[in-house]
């Protein structure tokens, strides 16, 4: 190092001083408190002026050398630093410190746009300086050739261990780690690393808890960081495996070292079309790859110490949905289950984000933590508590300027790499051009302005700020608000709805509906919210204008619609959600939306919705313990409270009246007892009705709904033989629709007398006409009987005049019987403003476990609705709708195309926060 040092000094003496003496400065740092470090230290300092450099020292007592140190090397200690051609520096600079036409060298955090920086960028073109970023000096290969990396390193790795000590602690579990402090408090990374081998042998001896199970560290990447990681690794008593044995060295691993791995590029990214890894290809299109580390490495790792540069376009680490799945709850079958010591959360128990990019690698970490609160305990909910080393999630430390927690050696280190570089820098006169300088190629592709503009390798950070205001512009069309959700439709679910996002003070609603008046109800009853007119099965350029002002659109417009509303969200680019089951017209859109990047979610309501949220909770729970699902049966539905159902259909509405009355004329298909069961539309569903006795207290009977048989599939329960999923209602219903079927009143084809241009018709009349009676002054008794000899049934005489249907009032004609019968009932059987509704769900599972016991696991959920409030409807449909809508805006929900909510990161989030909205169940249990 000394003789190189000589000759780049004589080199640097003869090119740069032969006539006009250079002055530099080494300013203040002031960005943070904790900012110890310098560009160079006093040996460095000393070099230079002994080969006739003038060096002015800007006074700090906080710095790590004490001034003392410079003025001993030959600096001169002084607040003005203008005399200096160039100044050099670590961190950003204050606007007001920056001093016109001088050459600034530091790490500017510009390079991509990121807009904190963007003011000071601003003020370097306007004060015609030269910036050169330590960053971008690189060799012919592309690596960084000054940086403080493995200080980084080194210091990342202290402080993680020092966490884990902490976390395990708070978890029930004294270990080793506890004797290792944060470096900071250490006077050299010698002293740090002493702790650390005094930990490992603590652990060589056998003092670990075995409660913990064995420990993995992952290291991703292989450069200066990972490199400065893994020194300090070594102090411990370790052994490395490849990636393709973590998983056995996380579950039979020895507890008296710990295991290490090094992750490249090539161990977890891949084509998403064919697999395999190619460099180069990678480097040119990094948007043909995917990262596996979440599905490969994470499951398996106790720590990850991420020190990978990540670049805008490439995959991520880990996401959003990742931390989801990685977070959950689980059974830890690689520890004992006899130790009687608490159980830890879940194999991950920390991460050492090195790299410090918000939302990058880590998407996650959306802000770094600091020196002062060094760590945060992340969840699977996203919730971010840096207060405490109990509770649940992962611990993560991610702090920016990790070496200044070792200044000295920091600011030694960083300074051998740049002291090289310093003849071609201190050519620099930022008054004269560019091109009048004669910069070594790693300089000159490290000035990111010069002369008051961009230079060319660095335009594109003017086009990529104006792509970042285009799109914050977009996403605050409302004012401040950042994230814009529009809602079509208004009816009976959307106070639920709108009630959860509008708790969310940074996002803009819009609730577009036809019947303006019930948009405007909601918009009075929410501040805040903005009612509209739309029209959208006539008007589609209407809602194609609406929708490419949102982020994400909700329909809870009729099921025949939502078609018409995704097409205009893959258009827009739009996401989508919807509590509707997944209709074909919309299957058929996934390859579109995964193209336009939109996520399509369907069946996040109550039945499609919570059904299938609680099914794959306890399906993966027992198939977790080794269990295997043998049967599953599962039936739901909206009533009234037992209280308020005296009516003849047992029965009322708190949610779309046509549905549920053409409900009763669906087919089915279901399996039973290895037998597929088929029910042909029509009528037939009706006869199929069966009690149920899962609750005493109620009355119930329960009916196949739809085809069952996909969801051996979509549940991942293939071994099943019994496979059904029905609706639920009060006793009586089903006798109930197959009278009024048996009338003619639940037909869907158009009748000449409900035409609505022709002459009025009462009641009495229409049944008289749907029994082909010519004579409506028939005597009510013999009316009586022609209705019996056409039902077979007493029961329907006494269910039309209960109804008020054998009346002489005025029927509304709506073109169909169907149509009129629903418009009547919505007010007939409504439910009233002192009356409430409950849902009922309840899922039977059968479970064969390895020992051949034979269990039957019941769910239950029943919800009752308020009373003057949101019914149980509402909440059940509106609430999981809500959450589902909130995550996509929150990136929880990354997959793209049509997509239902049966992944665990979907639905354990969604059963969690639906839980805090008391919309919770309750499991019993049998074994046989």
């Amino acid at each position: 190092m000394w003789k190189t040092d000589r000759i780049l000094l004589k080199t640097l003496g003869r090119r740069s001083y032969t006539s006009t003496k250079k002055v530099i400065a080494i300013r203040r740092e002031d960005q943070s408190v904790w900012e110890r470090r310098a560009s160079f230290s006093p040996s460095h300092v000393k070099k230079l002026v002994r080969n006739g450099v003038k060096v002015i020292v800007q006074p700090s007592n906080r710095r790590a050398y004490p001034m003392q140190a410079y003025l001993n090397a030959g600096a001169i200690v002084q607040e003005d630093i203008s005399e200096a051609n160039v100044i050099f520096g670590v961190k950003q600079v204050p606007l007001e410190h920056l001093i016109p036409e001088k050459t600034y060298c530091i790490f500017s955090h510009t390079i991509k746009a990121q807009e904190g920086n963007m003011p000071m960028l601003d003020a370097i073109l306007e004060k015609r300086i030269r910036l050169i970023d330590y960053e971008k000096l690189m060799d012919e290969k592309g690596n960084r050739v000054v940086a403080f990396g493995k200080m980084a390193g080194i210091a990342g790795i202290v402080n993680i261990l020092h966490g884990l000590g902490l976390r395990l602690l708070a978890l029930g579990h004294h270990t080793p780690f506890m004797h290792i402090g944060p470096p900071h408090n250490y006077r050299n990374s010698s002293m740090a690393r002493q702790a650390v081998r005094d930990a490992g042998y603590e652990i060589a001896l056998g003092l670990m808890p075995k409660s913990i199970g064995p420990l993995t560290f992952v290291f991703t990447g292989s450069g200066n960081v990972s490199q400065g990681s893994q020194e300090v690794f070594q102090e411990l008593p370790h052994e490395y495996v490849p990636p393709e044995l973590l998983k056995k060295a996380a579950e039979h691993g020895s507890l008296n070292k710990v295991y290490g791995c090094e992750v490249r590029r090539r161990h977890y990214l891949e084509r998403k079309e064919g697999g395999g890894f190619d460099s180069a290809e990678y480097e040119e299109h990094p948007e043909r790859y995917i990262s596996t580390f979440s599905k490969k490495i994470a499951p398996y790792a106790s720590v990850i110490v991420n020190g990978i540069y990540w670049a805008p376009n490439s995959p991520k680490l880990l996401t959003i949905p990742d931390a989801k799945y990685l977070l959950r709850p689980a059974i830890t079958p690689w520890l004992p289950t006899s130790v009687g010591a608490p159980a830890l959360p879940h194999r991950m128990l920390a991460i050492c984000d090195i790299s410090a990019d918000p939302g990058g690698s880590i998407e996650f970490m959306n802000e770094c933590t600091t020196i002062d609160t060094p760590f945060c305990l992340y969840d699977a909910d996203r919730n971010k508590d840096t207060k405490s080393f109990k509770g649940p999630g992962v611990l993560v430390c991610s702090i920016d300027n990790m070496p200044t927690q070792m200044p000295r050696e920091s600011t030694d280190f960083f300074g051998d790499l740049l002291f090289p570089f310093t003849h071609d820098i201190l050519q620099s006169n930022a008054q004269e051009p560019l091109e009048q300088h004669n910069f070594s190629p790693v300089v000159h592709g490290a000035i990111i302005a010069s002369n008051g503009q961009l230079t060319p390798n660095y335009e594109y950070i003017q086009e990529l700020r104006k792509s970042q205001i285009k799109m914050r512009h977009k996403d605050s069309y409302k004012g401040d608000n950042t994230k814009n959700v529009l809602i079509v439709g208004a009816g009976r679910v959307a106070a639920p709805l709108v009630e959860y996002l509008n708790r969310d003070k940074t996002l803009g609603i819009t609730v577009a509906c036809e019947q303006r008046e019930l948009g405007d109800n909601l918009a009075q009853s929410y501040p805040g919210i903005e009612s509209v007119y739309l029209n959208a099965a006539d008007n589609h350029a209407a809602l194609q204008e609406l929708v490419s002002r949102h982020n994400v659109v909700v329909s809870i417009l009729p099921a025949d619609l939502h078609s018409t509303v995704a097409k205009a969200c893959i258009n827009a680019k739009v996401h989508m959600v919807t509590a509707s089951y997944m209709a074909n017209e919309i299957k058929d859109l996934h390859q579109a939306a995964a193209q336009a990047g939109v996520t399509i979610l369907n069946e996040v309501g109550l039945d499609p919705g919570i059904d299938h949220l609680l099914a794959l909770e306890c399906i993966e729970e027992a198939k977790e313990g080794g269990g295997r699902i043998t049967s599953f049966e599962s039936f739901c539905g909206g009533l009234p409270a037992p209280e308020f159902s005296d009516n003849p259909l047992r029965y009322k509405f708190s949610w779309s009246p046509h549905r549920a009355l053409l409900n009763t004329l669906s087919s089915a298909r279901y399996l039973r007892k290895g037998q597929v069961v088929e029910i042909s539309e029509g009528g037939e569903l009706m006869r199929a009705a069966k009690q149920l006795d899962f609750l005493p207290g109620f009355n119930l009977e329960g009916f196949p709904n739809r085809d069952s048989i996909p969801y051996a599939k979509y549940y991942g329960i293939d071994d099943a033989t019994t496979i059904l999923r029905g609706t639920l209602r009060y006793s009586g219903f089903s006798q109930a629709a197959r009278e009024l079927q048996s009338v003619g009143l639940i037909d869907t084809q158009e009748h000449p007398a409900l035409h609505s241009q022709g002459p009025d018709i009462t009641w009495r009349h229409l049944i008289c006409d749907l029994l082909g009676l010519e004579d409506d002054t028939i005597l009510l008794g013999n009316l009586r009987s022609k209705i019996v000899e056409r039902t077979g049934s007493e029961f329907s005489v006494e269910l039309l005049e209960e109804l008020g249907l054998l009346d002489d009032k005025l029927v509304v004609k709506k073109g169909t019987p169907l149509d009129t019968l629903t418009h009547y009932l919505t007010s007939k059987l409504s439910l009233e403003k002192d009356e409430r509704d409950l849902v009922i769900l309840r899922h039977d599972i059968g479970i064969l476990w390895p020992d051949n016991k034979k269990e039957n696991k019941g769910i239950n959920l029943v919800v009752y609705g308020d009373i003057n409030g949101h019914s149980a409807m509402a909440k059940t449909v509106g609430y999981p709708a809500a959450i589902a809508t909130k995550m996509i805006l929150d990136d929880e929900i990354q997959e793209r195309g049509c997509i239902l909510p049966f992944a665990p990161e979907i639905y354990r989030p969604i059963l969690q926060r639906l839980r805090t909205e008391g919309i919770s169940h309750h499991e019993t249990s049998k074994f046989y």
